[in-house]
Order: structure tokens, then sequence, then C-alpha cells
């Protein structure tokens, strides 16, 4: 398989700006056709993609023979659903995060993935940003000795867009299943440990979380952290050791938000940076997927994995009090 085809469930406005453009660029990669109930909205990923097919109806789109791979951007809770169907219908998938609603839904993801033989992944693209694979290998590396503390937080303000979908509880809204796999999630990644003991606070609205700061334990590590859909845009993640401090900057929405650089701080080196101005975590998601499909490697962000950090969301829903 020389190009691995991809279709994408739905004219997204993230896949439109991102995905679409990723899978477009992306090596080995072709964006062969778009689902949409509205033919028209495959319009705009014509202009960059000009082989690309709409197609009306997300079934057809995933019976089509001449599709490899599926993208999913749907609504969180469309995930898991259109992610089996795919698999049945003998497509790869690659599903938007959080690619369930609850930990639970693993069990059915998995047990699909495991009987079609086919690569099903939650798209949590930090993880093939080379910010975060070098974070990862310094701290394993030793570059701050034993990490004593980690922090993060991730916020934005979207209380003026109230159809936005994560601002609707039926649709799997809030700030922990949107953005909270973020904070969540490169922790894990890093430290290879999951969240315990865990203690949190939430401020509702409406049945969805718009504020939860939570912290606990990764490893022999303490951590805490917040995301918020109701605050000022800020993202950040530290990891403090023993013997210096790594800092993220932009680390989950790389070169939109800001620039994406390690910081690491030494008592004896002082501060030495490294910058990864030309890195598209979205495209290196695509090439990894075809590279996985393959060849048969494992792909960096198994479902297994993903399935930890929505443990630790469902927790912290659970037990989380109630701020007013």
């Amino acid at each position: 398989m020389t190009h691995i085809r991809w279709g994408i469930l739905g004219a997204s406005k993230f896949a439109r700006e991102h995905m679409g453009p990723a899978i477009h660029s992306a090596k080995g990669a072709v964006l062969s056709a778009v689902a949409s109930r509205t033919p028209d909205s495959v319009a705009p990923f014509q202009e960059f993609a000009a082989g690309c097919r709409a197609i009306n109806g997300y079934d057809t789109l995933i019976e089509d023979p001449n599709i490899d791979a599926v993208y999913i951007p749907l609504p969180h809770h469309m995930h898991v659903e259109w992610t089996v169907k795919a698999l049945n219908a003998g497509k790869h998938v690659l599903a938007e995060k959080p690619i369930a609603m609850q930990a639970a839904e693993f069990d059915t993801l998995i047990a699909a993935r495991d009987a079609t033989g086919l690569l099903a992944a939650e798209a949590y693209m930090i993880v093939h940003h080379p910010q975060w694979q070098r974070a990862r290998q310094m701290v394993v590396d030793g570059a701050i000795g034993r990490v004593v503390h980690i922090t993060g937080a991730f916020s934005y303000d979207n209380s003026d867009d109230p159809q936005n979908i994560r601002n609707q509880a039926a649709m799997g809204g809030g700030g922990l299943r949107d953005i909270g796999v973020y904070v969540l999630g490169s922790a894990r990644y890093v430290m290879r440990a999951e969240l315990e003991n865990i203690f949190a606070k939430i401020r509702l609205e409406s049945g969805f979380d718009t504020f939860a700061f939570m912290q606990g334990n990764m490893g022999e590590a303490t951590y805490s952290a917040y995301v918020s859909t109701r605050m000022h845009p800020h993202q950040e993640m530290v990891f403090h050791g023993s013997e210096g401090v790594l800092r993220l900057t932009a680390p989950f929405n790389a070169n939109i938000f800001g620039e994406a650089r390690i910081e690491l701080h030494q008592p004896n080196l002082g501060l030495w940076v490294e910058k990864f101005p030309a890195a598209n975590h979205y495209v290196q998601q695509v090439e990894a997927f075809g590279h996985s499909i393959r060849t048969g490697a494992a792909f960096p962000w198994t479902l297994e994995q993903a399935r930890g950090t929505q443990e630790a969301i469902d927790k912290i829903l659970a037990i989380g009090t109630e701020l007013p």
C-alpha cells in the first residue's frame, strides 16, 4: 500500500482547518473523500485537495472500497459508534479525542480492533510532536533528577458560543473531556504512570464542567492541574525535579497558541532552550498512522494508553466537589 486513502466523517471546522490539510500534506497519504449531509460543505476541502470527493452519508463513506482509513472528528458522543462501524466495514480508524465518553467503552473499542485486526487509535496528536517526545526522553535520562511535582494548565473561554458542542452536556461537552485529556495524558505520557489518590473540585454549568481542578500522585511525583472553558486562554506544563525544572510552552496548540519550546532550568547550566518552530503534530500523526498500517509497527498512542486518561477523567467527574 503506497498511499493510504483517507476519508473524513463530517466537514467540521477542525477537520477543514487542521486534519484535512494534514492528511493532504502527509507523506504516503491521500485525502480521498469527505462525507457530509450537505455536499457544499466539502468545497473548502477541495480547494486544497482537488481530488477529494464529496460523499453523501457516513455509511456510504465507510463502505467505499476506495477508502483505506477513516478520520472521525464527530461530536464526542458519536466516536465509539462510528469507530466500531468503520472497523467492521474494514477501515482503519483514527478518531478524535476523547475517543470514548467513559473508560468502560474502551472494552468495545479494543474488542472491535482485535476482532478485525485493523488499527484503531485516538487522535492524541501531542505524542507525535518532538517537543513532547524530547521532554519524555529528558525525564527518562534524568535531566531534572527525580521528578517531585508536575503542574499543568489549559484554558480558553467559549462562553459566548452556547451552541458549541463543548457547551452541550448531551454531546460530551465540558472542559475535562475536551482539554483535560491534555493536562492528564501528557503527564501520563512523560511519567509512564497513572494518576492516583485523586482529589478534585469542579464547577458545573448546565450539566457540564467549565472549571476543574485536580491533584494526586503520578508515581513518586505529586501532580496538580486545572482546565477551564471560562478563563483567559493559557496553557503550560511544568515538571519540577530534584535537579532542575522542565517547562513546556504552547504544549497543546503548537504554533497556534505560541511557539513550542522546552525550557530546561538547571542550577549549574542556567537556562537551556530548545525550539520547535517547524513541527506539525497533525501531519506527523497521519504519517505515524500510515507507517503503522504499512509495517505493523506499534502506534505511539494505543487504545490502552488512551483508556488510562479516561479512567482519570471518570474519577474526577465522580468524586469532584462542586464549586459555586
